[in-house]
Parts: C-alpha cells; sequence; structure tokens
C-alpha cells in the first residue's frame, strides 16, 4: 500500500524505531572476489529465523532504476535482481526460512489502482518520448550539442505484471538462483526457500501474511520466531503490526530525497531534461576513463523495529477506568483499522483527513473517547463493529467545516511567507489556548492549556519549521533542509480549484462537480458510503483473514465525507462466497492500456485497439487526471472507466481459441515452490514422499514451520525485553540518557579521542 506521507509521519513521531543496518561487504584478494560468510554471527547483533521478500518492490528498481544508468538487456536486469538478493541475505542471514513472494493476479479491489498506474505510466512515456523530440530539436537549432540518438527500444515496466514472457522468464532464472544458492553458499544449505511466483493468485505481501498465519496456526509454532520482511509500501508496517507476532522487523532501503538523476536527453548530471542547453560533456578522469560511469552512492538499509512500535502504541492506546479489562492487542487491531482511512491500496482516502495535517492523532483522540462510551473496540479478527465506526465518523465530521478552512488558512500563510507578500514581524508562530494574545476586555476565558511541557514544545517546532521554510524559500540551504526544486515554485500557476472545500456550500459543489449529481441525491450518497462502509470491511477482512471476495471493488473515484457516514450498522452483511480469481491473461486485459498490448495475444491484443471491439471503451487513448486539490498530475486521480467483468469475459469469450500452448500454459494459476538443499534435515523425508502416498510434513524436522493449513487467528503471550525509555515519550524529560543503537541495548559503545574528531572534521 503507498500511502504518501506515511513512513515520514511514523518515522518522526516514533524515532527509535528506526536501527540503520550493518553491512559487511565482501572484500577482494589478488583480484579474486571473496564473499561475505553468512554462517557467522549476525554484525547487527540479532539473529533472524524468517527473511520475506516482497519481490515487487525488488524487480522494479533492478529493472528500471531512477538513479543509475539502466540495464541493457534482460539479462543484466535478472544479474541486478539476483545482486539485491544476496545482498539482503548477507545483511539479514535468516536461519530458517526465505519466503520470495512475486506478485501474482491481484483482486478487483487493487486491480484497480494497477489499472491506473500503468495507464499512468505509458501516457508519461508518450509524453516524455514527444518532451524529448521537441527539446533536442530546440537544442540542435540553438546549436547546441547532443550524442546522437540510441536506437534503443524503450523498456516497458508494465511486463512486470502476471502472465507475460518477463514474469515467466523471471520465475525460471529465479530457480536457477535458488538451486545454485543451496548447492553452493554454505550460508543457504539449511534454509528452506520458498518461492511464490508470479502464477501464484495474490499480492506478494499478502501471500506473505497468509504463509505467516498459517504458521501461527500449527502447535509446533515458535511464538520467539523472529521474522523480517523486506519492502518499502506503508502497509507493510500494518500487516506486520496485524501479525501480532512480538518479533517483527522489517527492512527497506533508507530514503533519501533529492538524489542526483541523469539528464533523460543528454545523458549529464546536474539539469532536468527540461533545463538542457546541449553543453558538451566534461572529460571524465585524465583520459576520459570514467565516461560510462555514474557516481551512485550505494543505498543504505535501515531496519523498522515493530516491537518498539509496538511499544511506542502501548503507551499511546492505553486508557484508564474503562468499564472492561483493556487489551492492547485488540487496541492495535483498531489503530491499523483507523490508519485505513487516511490511505490505502483499495479505497480513496476521506477528504477531511490527512496524514500531514494530524489525521491519525486526531482518531485515535476521538477513539478513545468513543471505546469509552460504547465500552467495546472498533474491530474484532477481522471484522468491524459499524455502530462505533459511525461515532467517530460523526466525530470528524462535526470538525470537517474547520478542517477545510485550517487547510486553506495553512496554504495562504506558506504561499504569503514564500513569495515574500506579508513581511514577519514578532514571532513566527503564535499559540492557541490561554497562551495566545487577548484583546483588552474581552469577555471569553481563553482555553486552559492540558500540558503546558508539550504546548510549549509545538510552539518551538512551529517557529522553526517557518523560520527552516523561510530559508528555503530565500534560496539557502543548510543541514536541515534543501532547496526547492524549480517545478516546487510558487511562480507556476496553481491549479484551479472549482471546489472550494473552505467556502460555505463545499458539500454541494463536491458532489456536482465530483460525481455530477446534486448534495440531495441522499439515495446516491448513501450508495457512495455503502460501497465504502463495504471496502472498511473487505479491507481489514483482507488483513487479517486472507481476500474475503476477489469481485468487489470501490465503484468510484472519489470518497464520500466523513459527515455522511450515518445509519452504516446496517449496510453490510457478508461478501459473496466462493469467488474466483482473474487468470493471469485476463488481469493484463483488465490493467493494461492499448501502448502494452503487445505483452498478449494478437487477436486479444486487437480487442484494446479494434474500432469494432465490443470493449473498446476500456481502453481510452487518453484520459483526464484531477488534480483534485493536489499540485502534481501523479497525485490526482486518474479518470478511466471502470472495467465490466461479465463484458470482458464475454469478449474474451471468442478469443480463448486462439492461445497457443505455451499461453495456455502462461495463463494457467500455479502453487507455491519449496527448495531445499541435500544437508537440509528434511531432505530425506521429502524424497521419500515421491514413494508413498503420504503427504503430511513433520513439523519437527523443518523448525515447526510446516504442517496442515489453517486459517484460526491465534494470540500468543509473551514477555518483552523494552526497548524505550521515558524519555522517548516525554519530551520535556531532562534526564540524561541516549537512545538505544541497534538490536543489543548492551552493547558497548565506542568514543573517539580529539585527533579522531580532527580527521573527521
Amino acid at each position: 500500500m503507498g500511502v504518501p506521507a506515511f513512513f515520514r509521519w511514523l518515522s518522526r513521531k516514533y524515532a527509535s524505531i528506526i536501527v540503520h543496518c550493518v553491512e559487511e561487504k565482501g572484500k577482494e584478494c589478488n583480484g579474486v572476489r571473496i564473499p561475505v560468510d553468512t554462517t557467522k554471527p549476525n554484525p547487527n547483533e540479532v539473529e533472524f529465523d524468517n527473511l520475506y521478500l516482497d519481490m515487487n518492490g525488488i524487480i522494479h528498481p533492478c529493472t528500471h532504476p531512477e538513479d543509475k544508468p539502466a540495464p541493457k538487456n534482460e539479462d543484466e536486469m535478472m544479474v541486478a535482481i539476483f545482486e539485491y538478493i544476496d545482498r539482503l541475505f548477507n545483511i539479514v542471514r535468516p536461519r530458517r526460512v526465505l519466503y520470495m513472494a512475486i506478485d501474482g493476479v491481484a483482486p478487483r479491489a487493487k486491480m484497480n489502482q494497477q489499472r491506473s498506474r500503468r495507464f499512468r505510466a505509458s501516457k508519461e512515456g508518450v509524453e516524455l518520448t514527444e518532451e524529448k523530440a521537441r527539446i533536442r530539436e530546440e537544442v540542435i537549432q540553438r546549436g547546441g550539442y547532443l550524442p546522437p540518438e540510441e536506437i534503443k527500444e524503450r523498456f516497458d515496466s508494465n511486463c512486470i505484471t502476471p502472465g507475460t514472457e518477463f514474469m515467466d522468464n523471471l520465475a525460471q532464472c529465479l530457480r536457477y538462483y535458488v538451486a545454485d544458492r543451496l548447492s553452493n553458499d554454505p550460508g543457504w544449505k539449511n534454509v528452506t526457500v520458498l518461492l511464490s511466483d508470479a502464477s501464484v493468485p495474490g499480492e506478494g505481501e499478502h501471500k506473505i501474511m497468509d504463509y505467516i498465519r498459517r504458521q501461527r496456526a500449527q502447535p509446533n509454532h515458535d511464538p520467539n520466531t523472529h521474522h523480517c520482511l523486506c519492502g518499502a509500501d506503508a502497509d507493510l508496517i500494518m500487516l506486520g503490526l496485524a501479525t501480532h507476532e512480538p518479533n517483527f522487523t522489517i527492512i527497506r532501503e533508507e530514503f533519501k530525497p533529492n538524489k542526483p538523476r541523469p539528464c533523460a536527453l543528454c545523458g549529464q548530471m546536474g539539469h532536468e531534461i527540461k533545463d538542457c542547453q546541449g553543453a558538451a560533456r566534461e572529460k571524465q578522469g585524465e583520459h576520459d576513463e570514467f565516461a560510462d560511469t555514474m557516481p551512485v552512492s550505494e543505498q543504505e538499509f535501515i531496519f523498522i523495529r515493530l516491537c518498539v512500535l509496538r511499544e511506542y502504541l502501548a503507551r499511546e492506546l492505553t486508557m484508564a477506568s474503562l468499564p472492561f479489562p483493556f487489551d492492547f492487542e485488540r487496541s492495535v487491531d483498531d489503530w491499523v483499522f483507523m490508519c485505513f482511512f487516511v490511505g490505502n491500496d483499495f479505497l480513496p482516502h476521506l477528504p477531511s483527513l490527512e496524514i500531514r495535517e494530524g489525521a491519525i492523532d486526531r482518531l485515535v483522540n476521538i477513539y478513545k473517547d468513543v471505546v469509552h462510551k460504547t465500552g467495546g473496540y472498533l474491530t474484532e479478527n477481522g471484522y468491524v463493529n459499524l455502530e462505533r465506526v459511525e461515532l467517530i465518523m460523526q466525530a470528524v465530521g462535526v470538525a470537517e467545516d474547520n478542517i477545510f478552512k485550517k487547510r486553506k488558512e495553512d496554504d495562504v500563510s506558506f504561499l504569503q511567507l514564500h513569495t515574500g507578500i506579508i513581511k514577519q514581524r514578532g514571532p513566527a508562530y503564535m499559540t492557541t489556548g490561554q497562551f495566545a494574545p487577548q484583546a483588552l476586555g474581552r469577555r471569553d476565558r481563553p482555553e486552559a492549556v492540558q500540558n503546558a511541557r508539550h504546548q510549549a514544545y509545538d510552539m518551538r517546532m512551529q517557529h522553526n519549521k517557518v523560520r527552516q521554510s523561510s530559508a528555503e524559500a530565500s534560496g539557502s540551504a543548510d543541514n536541515r533542509g534543501m532547496k526547492r526544486k524549480a517545478e516546487d515554485s510558487d511562480s507556476e500557476p496553481e491549479p484551479e480549484d472549482n471546489v472550494r472545500l473552505w467556502e460555505d456550500g463545499w458539500k454541494q459543489r463536491y458532489y456536482k462537480t465530483k460525481f455530477d449529481v446534486d448534495v440531495e441525491d441522499e439515495d446516491f450518497r448513501k450508495k457512495v458510503v455503502k460501497s465504502y462502509v463495504e471496502g472498511l470491511c473487505w479491507v481489514l477482512r483482507y488483513y487479517y483473514q486472507g481476500c474475503a471476495s476477489w469481485k468487489w471493488y470501490f465503484p468510484f473515484h472519489y470518497a464520500p465525507f466523513a459527515s455522511d457516514f450515518k445509519d452504516i450498522k446496517g449496510m453490510f452483511t457478508d461478501f459473496e462466497k466462493d469467488t474466483k480469481p482473474f487468470k493471469p491473461l485476463e488481469q493484463l486485459m483488465g490493467v493494461f492500456p492499448a501502448a502494452s498490448g503487445n505483452f498478449l495475444p494478437p487477436t486479444w491484443r486487437s480487442l484494446m485497439s479494434s474500432p469494432d471491439s465490443p470493449i473498446i471503451d476500456f481502453y481510452p487513448d487518453d484520459f483526464a487526471i484531477d488534480l483534485n486539490g493536489k499540485k502534481y498530475a501523479w497525485q490526482g486521480v486518474a479518470l478511466l472507466p471502470f472495467v465490466d467483468e461479465r463484458r470482458l469475459r464475454a469478449a474474451l469469450a471468442d478469443v480463448y481459441s486462439d492461445l497457443t500452448p505455451e499461453e495456455v500454459r502462461r495463463n494457467s494459476l500455479g502453487s507455491d515452490v519449496m527448495f531445499l538443499g541435500k544437508s537440509h534435515p528434511l531432505f530425506d523425508f521429502i524424497h521419500e514422499l515421491y514413494r508413498t502416498e503420504s503427504h503430511e510434513i513433520p513439523a519437527e524436522l523443518c523448525h515447526g514451520i510446516l504442517g496442515n493449513d489453517c486459517f484460526i487467528l491465534t494470540f500468543v503471550h509473551f514477555v518483552s525485553c523494552y526497548v524505550l525509555k521515558p524519555g522517548d515519550w516525554e519530551k520535556g524529560n531532562r534526564e540524561p540518557w541516549r537512545p538505544q543503537l541497534g538490536f543489543n541495548q548492551h552493547r558497548q559503545q565506542a568514543h573517539l579521542d580529539q585527533s579522531g574528531f580532527r580527521a573527521l572534521g
């Protein structure tokens, strides 16, 4: 799930969850590369049992990287993927399981987002080609120099979708890679490797969660298993919390903003394509020996410790004087559920809830009040109590008008400050409440401050934020901030906003502009709310039990308002039973634009482009992007028609007979594949299984990780070793305490003498 700003918000609010990875590098001796010995103890001072790879987060940066030259061909792409996995294995060093999960056919609820992304990618590719041709012509006319255009086929990242030849080749290459490592790398010899390729239905991260749930249900499951999941999507944090495993860590690349990228036209660094002047390329090195290299710093990795996040949440969510015993695990489930309102892959976020505006904190405060009033939690084992959810939505709805007005005021203040329309006089930030300046003779008493220490801290932070923004606007940049990019300039016209949520009548304008209906149309509003309520129930079930329906999806581009959630208790009963996923080629027809039709069989492809096609309306040549109050196209809403499953299947029925045997194979659904080395304790047993009719694998031979399939949710009681200190939570604490660095709280800290500091300085 891509939730913009979620990880930034989380890492700032709960700073101690982040640990930088210690990575041991391979060495070279007399021209021979000596690999890292992964049988040795982990240098991060923690031993991981299971490593899970959400492979799509590896495939994309390896096949079309943004900060270095792209691989020349498919072979180089595969090698880059192997090297990336090797690097992760060296850092994590799993001792029991390596699970590699590639996105398979997704539920319809996810396919709509995939469709939007792939249509956008195709549209942006065409626009980039046109822009390059236009700027090339302008530069040459001015007498500039540009290298000759390479006749090179553009890599279409849309091929990273189940059913394509590329994904089939990738699966075969990964099988070879795993077999090679199990045979030749000592660190792999006792590891059970599972590969879930693109033929297995389900998103990669959810296939991983399904596997973990199955193992938790086994009687031999070890509750002290230490899991490590690799991926950059924000939903991995919520999914990890949803497992309720005490030892769960996420590893991801450290995000570094404003990384340099080469110009797409001349290939040089330091400018973007729109600023290219066609200047002669500078010589790289004395003899131009570095001409084909790019100064790229290797991306570093960080750990996100969910055990520490659980401690933070325990402090934040624990409620006193409840009319029932407090259950922390239930409150974690509720927190995960509330995060859905600010964004997820399946539903548009509510207009009044933005992470940057403190939406999650606002929801938590309302939640605590609701739990006290209703005497119960919002969720239970993946099911939602809609009556209690309605109380939260109504509380948000009461404040919607003020939220929209405050948002506009902040935007205006930011714009004025950065364009120099007003001169800053006096304090950069004025607080509210009893600390705010009051007019003489005012009768209304100011609201009392509940926590003076927190209020003073907020004042300092707001002042620093405004001062830093002012410095950035004036063109200066220090270690805390970077200069704003040219495209961020406020001299560019702001997109027109016809809804104007900050003005009276915002709800009427919203429904008329976005849905083309009158706000008085109660039936339509209820229809939108009903679909959204179904979506909330579907997403929670998806996180905690698996896919409740492969067919369900939210059939609108926009969300309702929180104040529209009225009488929702009876709006949802259950989902249709026994639904089936699309087949891979069917999904390609559902998510691909016509420009990517070359990945499909010829007669299937013609359905995307032929004027006589009964489904030609699914594949518009161009489409509108509604900025929806945002500034950039990638933030907007792609207004694509939704695919009608019945019409699609009816059209495909006439062309199914045209598939070749190879295409039929690629269009079939597969299952996970398990790999074992010959020295693995389970190897001999598996070998004997082929000679008998037994299919039951004893868990004791494989660290308790295998057994019967089961979806039962269990909660394990455990004792935690606490990492947080009082100073992490109470900002005003002045005790001489320093945060724990790494996983080992007893690690001896290294110190530099004065000469060391001089050398570094």
